[in-house]
Formats: C-alpha cells, structure tokens, sequence
C-alpha cells in the first residue's frame, strides 16, 4: 500500500489479534483480553502465573452438563493455581443471545463461579484474538461447545481437548495436574 509502512501495515495487524508488537514475536496467554459476561473487559493478564482451562460453552448443548464438573474443578484446584474461564459462544448454535442470559442460566441452573467472558466468536475469521492465537499456535480451533484450552503458568498453550474430553477425566485431570507442578 502506498505511503504505508510495513511497520505500520505490522502494528494494524497485531492490533486486530489484540497484540502489541513487543509481544507479536512470542505471544502468550496473558496478551488477550475477553469481554466480561457483566461487562467491561476480562484480561488474561489477570491470572498470570495460575494454570488456565479455557472453555468455550454453550447452554443448550448436550456437552452442557459439564458446567457442574468445571464448577467443582474450579474449587478443587483454585488454591493451587488453577482458573477455569468459560467463553460461551453461538457459533454452533446452542447459545442464548444475551450475556445476561447466559449468566442468569449459568447462575441459576450450575451456580458458576469462575470467570466468564462475554458471548465470543471461537473460531473463524471473526473468532475472538485468543481463539486465533491458539488456532496459529497449535492448527485447532474448537470443533463443538466445551472444548479446552489448557494453558500453563509461563502463558503457554499446554494441550487442547474436545468436547468428549470430561473435565474430571483422566487425560484432563493428568494434563492439569503437570501444568500445576511446572512454574512459570
């Protein structure tokens, strides 16, 4: 483009991913920020230095029940560093359209604790910037609701699983249970 500079042309791009150019180099975890599901902005910076499993939800799914094991999960290990972090999404069409919807079922029918980001695109082109970090990171994207991120204490993507992947399983539990021993 002319009278662009590519540092420029760089700065938009990593603007739109939700980067600065300091970290567009080694992005982590903690440079993406979701909307809050009560408003304003929940950056992941917030929990640096704790282990992250990053859901993306959906009320009306069938993978739904999961909410009560990520609840449980959530207190288990919250002394040890973890925090889970629902995303709930429309994208496959079993999302309520409001987020005050969504945190009034999630209240109400599972009396969710952790943190909740704001309804969130979580894959695609629109997907939000965490969700395409991860999809340049690793090559996935979340193929249906209640599929995991699990991110480590340095930021890092640890493993990725899928709706069939039960929070209280053996590969979910023994996949956290590292990213709680290892240090940032």
């Amino acid at each position: 483009m002319p009278g662009v500079s590519r540092r420029a042309m760089l700065a938009t791009s990593l603007g739109a991913l939700g980067m600065t150019e300091a970290r567009a180099a080694d992005p982590l975890a903690w440079d993406f920020t979701f909307p809050a599901i009560e408003g304003g902005d929940l950056p992941l910076a917030r929990f640096k230095g704790k282990v992250l499993l990053v859901v993306n939800t959906a009320s009306f799914c069938g993978f739904t029940y999961q909410y009560e094991a990520l609840e449980k999960l959530n207190k288990a290990r919250m002394a040890a560093g973890l925090v889970v972090v629902g995303v709930p999404s429309q994208d496959f069409n079993q999302e309520s359209d409001s987020n005050a919807k969504v945190k009034a079922f999630c209240d109400a029918t599972f009396g969710v604790d952790f943190p909740m980001a704001g309804l969130s695109r979580v894959r695609g082109d629109d997907a939000a910037p965490f969700y395409k970090w991860v999809k340049a990171q690793r090559s996935w994207e979340p193929s249906w609701n209640f599929n995991k991120v699990l991110i480590g204490r340095d930021g890092k993507i640890m493993a990725c699983f899928g709706s069939g992947d039960e929070p209280d399983g053996m590969r979910v539990q023994n996949a956290i249970a590292a990213a709680l021993s290892a240090t940032a």
